[in-house]
């Protein structure tokens, strides 16, 4: 018998979950419930005062049918991006994992280092780098790739690529970790086999990453699709996301309600996607 077991007994496991299923309860489950009894609240309520509770299905209806659009942008968004992230970050993974050598760790340093600036100064130093008057579009202008008059502020351009900067380490590290545990051996023996680089990437590194692929993507994919910073500070008014229009009916509208309800079909609808995604991607065990 271990000491612990000799100290709580033969329920030894469930005293060392408790702390972590105690967190849980008071900061996941109980918000969660309360955003669902304020989703299915009566709008005629107001913050001070209160909602009262009294199961209202129609604010889910109201709520989609005057904010899907910001759905449909935020996920086409969110899609572009990952799928940007995927690219830009399979290379880099790759690189790390294979041709790094000694510089490994650097590098591994300078993927997580943007970490240790705030999430707000990042997008902010975007703001400086697409602005009108930067460097940036002063040199397109200047090679005569965009217009005298053109811009990159304010534009789905500059949302995209927001939120493919601010996410692209969620998708290198899931990526370099499954292409670290891939054994040299095992390209060796594809081009032993006369397989071409490319069918040999295809058939043997592709395939024995796509764990790190799928966790990749959902960890860019599910914040992306909820995030609201890129698009209040690099775009305009018709490039909002659905996390905008959830910001500012909980702020400056006061409609708790059509918030919730707007929330939580974002959530369900993430959900659904995520399932179908992972099922159809083989790899049932990340859920």
């Amino acid at each position: 018998m271990t000491t612990m077991q000799r100290v709580f007994g033969k329920n030894a496991a469930y005293w060392l979950i408790g702390p972590a299923a105690l967190w849980l309860g008071l900061f996941f489950l109980v918000p969660m419930l309360s955003l669902l009894t304020t989703s299915l609240s009566d709008p005629a309520g107001s913050p001070i005062y209160g909602y009262d509770l009294t199961w209202r299905v129609q604010n889910y209806v109201e709520a989609l049918g005057d904010y899907w659009p910001y759905l449909v942008r935020s996920l086409i968004y969110a899609g572009i991006a990952t799928a940007l992230c995927l690219v830009l970050g399979y290379v880099l993974a790759y690189a790390i994992a294979f041709k790094a050598g000694r510089w490994k760790t650097v590098m591994l340093v300078l993927v997580i280092a943007p970490f240790f600036t705030s999430f707000l100064v990042r997008t902010l130093s975007w703001k400086l780098i697409l602005a009108d008057n930067g460097w940036v579009v002063n040199t397109l202008q200047w090679l005569h790739v965009m217009s005298p008059d053109g811009r990159l502020l304010a534009t789905p351009f500059a949302v995209v690529a927001g939120l493919t900067y601010n996410f692209l380490p969620f998708m290198i590290l899931p990526l370099y970790a499954s292409l670290e545990k891939i054994e040299p051996h095992l390209i060796e023996a594809a081009q032993d086999l006369y397989a071409s680089p490319w069918k040999g990437f295809l058939n043997v590194t592709w395939k024995l990453s796509i764990p790190g692929v799928v966790g990749g993507t959902l960890l860019t994919f599910i914040p992306a699709s909820g995030d609201y910073i890129n698009a209040a500070f690099l775009g305009n008014p018709n490039t909002q996301m659905v996390g905008n229009k959830i910001q500012a009916l909980f702020t400056t509208g006061g409609d708790y309600p059509h918030a919730a309800a707007l929330s939580v079909i974002l959530m369900v609808l993430i959900v659904a996607m995520v399932m179908v995604y992972v099922r159809r991607a083989g790899t049932e065990e990340l859920l």
